[in-house]
């Protein structure tokens, strides 16, 4: 099938329209990066604590040295090639060290959100079959409460302490130590720090196909499902990321807030920043906004990728002009849509820009990007990444490329072909056939594509509102709403009515020390959108439902309101 991709005359000049196959392995990576930059800093962990920022970085050199041995300690534990790994952490370097240790080994690292509670660490340690987990301390009461029900033999416990510097370790102690809650090591389990004493991991071939990373699936639309990426998939979607914005080797720092266990920070933090021999500061908090603001003034990243929730937090610190945030060149923002009127206060308070782009964890994640330097079309995800191809088809058969009307083709659902594109959901072949098709990627969202192809998202399909027949995309209403001034967010649902099948309802967050009823919003929304359009209810909250990379939550509050989830 010949396929038009009006996209490419509109990248930027340098960007490639294909990438290389890779020609390495995520093994590979280290080793290099240490060889080039040994004593460069890879790591920093940044905590913001008692109104200062501490630092404790760690050199290429040294991580090198503590991944090839945990890589071999995890080995004496019986891992072998194939086994899963568990990584039950937030952002801090013992999660690096334990992803980059297991796949050195060709096992399948298995991230978990720190956040999860007994019921879903149960359910994701059945289904990942993992027989060692490296656990936070303050977490291990949660898997040890479920650990007889799953494979699991070995708890690796570490605590974020362990790569404190000495003034902060003893604040730490006295406090937030002493909080903690309590529990015994078992016979099999082991410190962080004890298998750090290892020697060399025996070597073990890894090839391209090999399953590198199981990522989870957020579940906000159903159960959640493995996602197998290869180390192809990621190694490619690493380098995608390298050219579309230019990464240079060795000179770049990242700051990496977003959540590392999810597929945006693994590979636009993670993966990017070890193939580059950039410096990482990790944030283990970045819900702490004045912590985050802190850590980019003293050591100015160039490379920011970031999700709504944080660009509105940042922009509504008070005083936020005062602060120099223009180190930041790189600025990529995904995980929800990007508000038109949160992308300009941003840019308007910090000088920086904000450009959108798209993925998802299927496709190890990014497959759109507007261009970071160049023609950022507010409003859209952008152009398919280099080597990347995407269409907008009928969602009766999922076949016929849906026609244009004016510059833009009417609304279908966004698939995508590319070599990120992952394996399969671990386990689950009929799930697999249903989602990838033809090699093609079936997203779930709707969309429309410009003539200059790029893209724009106009909903989730499963999310779509349909009121007396007429469709309504919730991220439509929710633009509307962030363009009240005092609104800082904005959600939107389909409540069910008896006469119209479904009608809006709206939930809004004012902002800080405003207040808002809902006489005004729906004042506002009567004068910005069409009439079937305003929402039946609005409601004020104080906060929203997110998941652990700030994506805001529908789902859970159609859960909330006893609605059945779409």
């Amino acid at each position: 099938m010949h396929i038009d991709k009006p996209w490419l005359k509109y990248y930027e000049p340098g960007v490639p329209h294909q990438v290389e196959n890779p020609s390495s392995t995520l093994p590979d990576l280290l080793p290099a990066a240490a060889g080039s930059y040994p004593d460069r800093t890879a790591l920093v962990l940044a905590v913001a604590a008692a109104g200062k920022l501490f630092n404790y970085p760690i050199s290429y050199a040294k991580l090198h040295q503590d991944v090839g041995r945990f890589a071999a300690s995890l080995q004496g534990l019986g891992v072998q090639k194939g086994d899963r790994v568990a990584i039950y952490l937030p952002n801090c370097p013992q999660f690096v060290i334990a992803f980059l240790a297991a796949v050195r080994i060709g096992a399948i690292a298995v991230p978990f959100n720190p956040l999860y509670s007994a019921r879903e660490a149960e359910y994701q340690l059945k289904d990942c079959g993992a027989k060692v987990a490296v656990v936070l301390d303050r977490f291990v009461p949660i898997v040890q409460q479920v650990q007889t029900k799953t494979m699991l033999r070995h708890i690796v416990v570490t605590s974020i302490k362990e790569y404190f510097p000495p003034l902060l370790w003893m604040l730490y102690t006295l406090t937030k130590e002493r909080k903690l809650p309590r529990y015994a090591m078992g016979p099999n389990d082991f410190r962080f720090t004890t298998l750090l004493r290892a020697g060399l991991p025996r070597p073990v071939t890894v090839d391209l196909e090999d399953t590198a990373v199981l990522l989870y699936t957020g579940g906000t639309t159903g159960v959640s499902k493995g996602v197998e990426l290869s180390h192809r998939n990621l190694l490619t979607n690493a380098e995608q990321n390298r050219v579309w914005a230019g990464i240079g080797n060795g000179c770049e720092t990242t700051l990496a807030a977003v959540p590392l266990f999810h597929g945006f920070g693994l590979t636009c933090c993670l993966n990017l920043g070890i193939l580059t021999g950039t410096t990482i500061v990790l944030v283990p908090n970045p819900t702490d906004t004045k912590g985050l603001i802190q850590t980019i003034v003293q050591h100015q990243p160039t490379i920011f990728p970031v999700v709504p929730t944080m660009l509105v937090a940042i922009s509504h610190f008070p005083g936020i002009s005062e602060y120099n945030l223009r180190s930041i060149r790189v600025c990529p923002c995904a995980g929800s849509a990007l508000a038109p009127a949160v992308q300009r206060t941003f840019i308007e308070r910090t000088g920086v820009r904000p450009v959108e782009g798209y993925g998802l964890t299927e496709a190890a994640p990014v497959t759109h990007g507007n261009p970071p330097f160049g023609d950022d079309r507010h409003g859209t995800i952008g152009l398919p990444y280099p080597g990347t191809v995407a269409r907008v088809v009928d969602f009766e058969t999922g076949k016929l490329d849906m026609p244009f009307s004016g510059e833009w083709t009417n609304p279908g659902e966004i698939i995508i072909k590319g070599p990120q594109i992952m394996k399969g959901y671990w386990k689950r072949p009929e799930e697999t056939a249903a989602q990838i098709r033809d090699g093609w990627l079936y997203t779930g969202d709707i969309g429309q594509m410009h003539r200059d192809g790029y893209f724009r998202i106009v909903d989730r399909l499963k999310d779509m509102i349909i009121r007396s027949g007429m469709n309504i995309y919730p991220a439509e209403v929710e633009a509307v709403l962030h363009e009240h001034p005092k609104v800082m967010e904005a959600l939107v649902i389909g409540i069910p009515d008896a006469s119209r099948g479904e009608l809006v309802k709206a939930f809004v967050v004012p902002r800080d020390g405003v207040e808002i009823n809902e006489d005004e919003i729906l004042v506002f929304c009567r004068q910005n959108m069409a009439k079937y359009k305003v929402p039946a209810a609005v409601e004020i909250r104080a906060g929203l439902y997110h998941s652990a990379v700030g994506k805001p939550l529908r789902r859970a509050l159609r859960e909330e309101l006893g609605l059945v989830a779409g």
